[in-house]
């Protein structure tokens, strides 16, 4: 197992905790600063869009956490990593999507640079 692999999967979920908690403390350091979202509707967000609108309680994950196991692809500066994520706002049963997110390693430390929500629909 490649390193990229075995460090990637940890770091993903402790970037989708600090989402759900609001945490930009520990968020904004996982997020590139030439971060981009593609939502599972279609919309484009920048780090400084996603990250404020989670900070303001505008855009409030109450679920954001994986259903099935991380595939990691790549073990160089850049690597791929893909699963499925359940995604809630509120109470109530949310999406499953395909989550897709790019990282890339800069100065000894991972950064998402892309992610991609994709809505799975029956």
């Amino acid at each position: 197992m490649s390193s990229a692999a075995r460090l990637l999967p940890d770091i993903e979920r402790r970037r989708l905790r600090a989402l759900v908690r609001a945490d930009a403390v520990t968020a904004a350091p996982l997020h590139a600063d030439d971060y981009w979202l593609i939502t599972p509707n279609g919309s484009e967000m920048t780090k400084d869009d996603y990250l404020g609108a989670i900070a303001s309680g505008q855009l409030r994950d109450q679920v954001f956490e994986p259903v099935s196991e991380m595939a990691v692809l790549g073990d160089a500066a850049i690597v791929v990593l893909r699963y499925r994520a359940r995604i809630s706002f509120d109470d109530g049963p949310g999406i499953t999507c395909w989550h897709t997110d790019c990282y890339r390693l800069r100065d000894e430390n991972w950064e998402v640079v892309w992610s991609q929500a994709t809505a799975i629909t029956a």
